[in-house]
Order: structure tokens, then sequence, then C-alpha cells
């Protein structure tokens, strides 16, 4: 009870460097994560939400298992077995304004553009681009100043932002779901290495600190092991092994960044490969959901999205066995090879983001797990990408919601009931003021009992 109390935002210090903790018991009064002893209930770990957008569509009759608390997952959601009682699974949700209302082609634009906003996108490939406020990007501007950062945008496909990419949509709206203002999209990053310096590294520090730091190949941890080992004197035997864990990851995270390095240095100069993207895609997406995972335990920000693909993609995948590009794929004519393809690749994916719930259910926090405290939603902006179409959208959230989630479910809605609906009610559940985002209607019912 007379334990050391830490600040929520407490960090180790270094030279040009800075750690942010995970959430210590140290960091709650004693007994804080469980009593009340007649007075407000005591704080608790703070909630995060992030979006992960998969591109092109999904095989709707893999995807769709039947409804109802005893649902039996689908093909493409069998990785997340063991994460069934920590998902939500929502169907009949659409995006109105994905569709062309009297566009013509450019879907694939949509789709990204609407996910997060949903508002339908102006159809320009020159400067004058407009969509919405995405609500990532509401939740950081109602968030800032509780963390480092308001948010972080991450992907695992570089794109440009100008000029053409989908039958005369700027390629701004295919390469990025989160949109500062209507006319600012963020800019994704897909370079581990520079995920993590800005992480960890301070914001203050110039080209030649990063440059000089790069040069010794210290690692960041070099800088502050002092200051941690002097903080675990006073921390009790579980906060101890939650820091040498935290930092043991940390360490094992700049380990596979630097080896993705030396990889990425071996790849013929012909090939456009940035440093620190390892050769592997499946490592590469790992890797970019352990920056998000590790950003935040630390509370460095709460909200994050990540573009396993931009939309449109034509990645192939070599590794399954798929050397055929994903976008192509998917406008199969109902050719059940084809289709067979897309789904594979689709379960490939899945495997991915069931290896983050793993993390996620890993850390723990409190009385539980990090998996408790977030709302992780997965989905694309189409659903069966032959038909480019923005009906019935392949959507679920996982993790806890930090108690306000009744997951373990599959909900079935009416026809053409707003995705923007669910966006409204996770924004309230971040505790967001807002207006009613595109075309909601309100918040999303039968997310939990409690609306």
């Amino acid at each position: 009870m007379l334990r050391k109390h830490l600040p929520r935002r407490t960090i180790l210090r270094g030279l040009g460097a800075s750690i942010a903790l995970p959430f210590l018991d140290a960091m709650t009064p004693a007994f804080g994560a469980t009593a009340r002893i007649g007075g407000p209930q005591l704080k608790q770990a703070p909630l995060r939400m992030a979006f992960t957008y998969v591109p092109n569509g999904i095989s709707m009759d893999a995807w769709t298992p039947a409804s109802g608390a005893d649902f039996e997952l689908s093909r493409i959601l069998a990785p997340l077995a063991p994460y069934k009682d920590r998902l939500l699974l929502l169907s009949g949700l659409n995006h109105h304004n994905g569709f062309p209302l009297g566009d013509g082609a450019g879907d694939h634009a949509r789709a990204a553009a609407t996910f997060l906003t949903g508002v339908h996108p102006r159809k320009t490939s020159g400067a004058d681009i407009a969509a919405g406020i995405s609500v990532d990007q509401m939740a950081a501007a109602r968030l800032s100043g509780k963390t480092r950062f308001g948010s972080i945008e991450l992907a695992c496909e570089d794109g440009r932002l100008v000029g053409n990419c989908d039958s005369g949509y700027s390629c701004a709206y295919s390469n990025s779901i989160s949109w500062r203002t209507p006319s600012q999209p963020n800019p994704p990053e897909v370079n581990p290495r520079a995920v993590f310096e800005r992480l960890f590294g301070e914001s203050s520090e110039d080209p030649a600190t990063m440059a000089r730091r790069a040069t010794y190949r210290r690692s960041i941890l070099d800088f502050v092991m002092n200051d941690a080992k002097t903080m675990k004197v006073s921390l009790g035997p579980t906060d101890n092994r939650k820091l040498d864990e935290y930092l043991d990851g940390i360490r094992e995270i700049e380990r596979r960044i630097e080896q993705a390095e030396k990889e990425g240095n071996q790849i013929a100069p012909s090939m456009e490969h940035p440093d620190g993207v390892p050769v592997e895609f499946a490592d590469h997406v790992k890797l970019m959901f352990d920056l998000m995972a590790v950003a935040f335990q630390t509370d460095s920000t709460r909200v994050a999205t990540f573009m396993i693909g931009r939309e449109g993609s034509t990645r192939t995948y070599r590794e399954i066995g798929i050397p055929d590009a994903h976008h192509p794929l998917t406008h199969h004519r109902n050719d059940p090879e084809l289709i067979e393809k897309v789904t594979r690749i689709n379960c490939f994916h899945m495997q991915q983001y069931a290896y983050f719930l793993q993390k996620l259910g890993s850390i723990h926090e409190g009385d539980g797990t990090l998996l408790d405290n977030v709302m992780i939603v997965y989905g694309s902006g189409l659903s069966d990408g032959n038909q480019h179409d923005h009906a019935n959208l392949p959507v679920l959230v996982a993790g806890g919601g930090a108690g306000s989630l009744k997951t373990g479910r599959h909900v079935q809605y009416k026809k053409d009931t707003p995705m923007a609906n669910l966006l409204v009610s996770m924004l309230d559940r971040m505790g967001v003021q807002h207006g009613l985002p595109g075309d909601a209607t309100g918040p999303l019912d039968r997310l939990s009992d409690l609306v």
C-alpha cells in the first residue's frame, strides 16, 4: 500500500531518446484496480481504437457465418477461433456514399475514402480533392495532449498521393483512409524504422542526431537502461516482470527492423524497397502490428489506422502460391478457380490479424489484458470486389472496448444500415463529442447491453 506511485505518463529518458512505459500497478493507488471504497471509481487503463483495412473486398461466401451467439466461424474467420469471445461480427452495414451517385467508375477510390469518413469524395485527379474528416482524426483531435501522438497511420504498401489512380479519382483517395481535414489525407508510414524512430526518438531531435545514432548502431534502449535500472529498485515484483517483458519486446522489435534493413540492402538495386521493410510480406505486417501494440501499451497514442494494402492493390502473394495480382483476381467473373485464390488471400490476411489479437492478449494491463481495452475494426470498403459492392460490408470489431462491447456474437442489421453509425458508436465510447459523420443517423444499436 505504501509503494511508490508513478504518473501514467512516466517515461525513461536518455541521450536523444525517450521511452514511455506500459501500464504498471504502480501507476494506480494500492487496490486501484478493483476498489471503490466509498468513493468514485478509480482510473482504469485507457480505451484505444484502431482500424485495419484490407483492399479489394472479400469473398463474402467464405466470410459470412450464421447469425447468433453460437455462430460457427467461417473459413476466412477461422484463424480468429481463439478470440471468438472477443469478436463482434457485424453484417448488413453499408457505405451509401461509396456508390457512384452519378460519378461513374472509381469504386476502389471511393471504398477507401468513405471507410472512416462516410463522405462521397469529389471526383478529381487534381489538387482539389475533398472527402471528409475521418473518425480517427476526430478522436485524435479530442484526445490531443493526453498522449504523445494524437494518432499513427501505418501501411504495408507505398503509394502516391497525387495523380490519377482510379478512373479519374486522385491517388490520395486510394492510398489513405485517414483524413485530417476534407482536403488533407494523412499519408501512412510503410517503413517500420521510421515508425520506431517516431515513437521512441525525441520529437526535437535533428537529422544529425538521428544520423549519429544510425552510424553507431546503438540501441535506443542503451540510452535509457540506467534510468530503467534505477526505477526497478522502487517497483514491486509484478511491475518488474512487466517492465522486463516490455523492454525485451522493444529490443526484439528493433532487432527485427535492423535485420530487415540488412535483408533489404541485399535486394537487387533495380527493386524499389524501402530500408527497414522486411522482404517477406507477413513479417512486414506483423512488425507493423507489433509497433501498433507497443504504441498502445505505452499510451503513446490511443488511435491508429493500418492499411494492409492500398485500395486497388496489385500485390502478388507468392508466399502462399499465388503469383497473380490481387486486384485483377477479384474480377473473377464467378470463376471458381479465381474465387479460390481470392479466398486464400483473404485467409492469409486474417492470419496476420489473428497474430495481432494474440499480441494484444499477451500484454497484461490492470486486471486484464490490452485486448480488453481496445476496439479494433477489421474490414474493407467493398464486399464483393467483382461487383464493386459497397453494401453488406465485411466488418468485425475485436476487443473488449473496456467493457462497453458485448462480444462473442454475430449481429445482422437491416439492409442499408449506415456503417457510419458504427463509427458514431465508437466515438461515443472514446468520449468524443461529434456531429454525425457522413450519412450516419445515430449510434449503432445492439453493440452492448448498454445501447
